[in-house]
């Protein structure tokens, strides 16, 4: 686990964030601040900046979490089985600080690949287009349409 390299930045995060990155816990659905938010920009975990999804493949799910038909890059994220609840689920968690971000499921929109990222609002921060260069993230800008 890498976590203690983020230990400065884990230290700083509210209780739902500690909660969910953390415990592995699950914000409560339609209360996220990203769940009805559609502004253009790339969303980065919370205690890494890891870039791992675009407001370009995001999209309403209508399941009370934000969806994403797909992260920036698939070596951001590690995929895990989960079997916590009665049903088998792959749980996402972000490849460097190895925070608990939601689930994978492959019930998305076909059109977009089929699969659908259910991501934690608290698992992400969001940086705006137009702050991008500023944030180090100018690179990803091309993914934004």
């Amino acid at each position: 686990m890498r976590k203690n390299e983020f230990e400065n930045e884990i230290k700083v995060l509210n209780d739902i964030q500690y909660k969910v990155t953390q415990e592995n816990a699950t914000e409560r659905p339609f209360t996220g601040e990203y769940d009805d938010f559609y502004e253009k920009g790339i969303y980065v975990d919370i205690v890494s900046g890891e870039p791992l999804f675009v407001s370009t493949d995001k999209y309403d799910a209508g399941c009370g979490w934000p969806s994403f038909s797909k992260p920036i890059n698939q070596a951001s994220i590690v995929e895990e089985v989960d079997d916590s609840l009665a049903i088998r689920r792959i749980e996402v968690r972000s490849q460097n600080a190895d925070s608990h971000l939601g689930h994978v499921f492959n019930d998305g929109l076909e059109e977009l690949g089929g699969l659908r990222y259910c991501i934690n609002s608290a698992a992400l921060r969001f940086v705006p287009l137009e702050e991008m260069d500023a944030k180090g993230y100018g690179e990803y800008k091309e993914l934004v349409k």
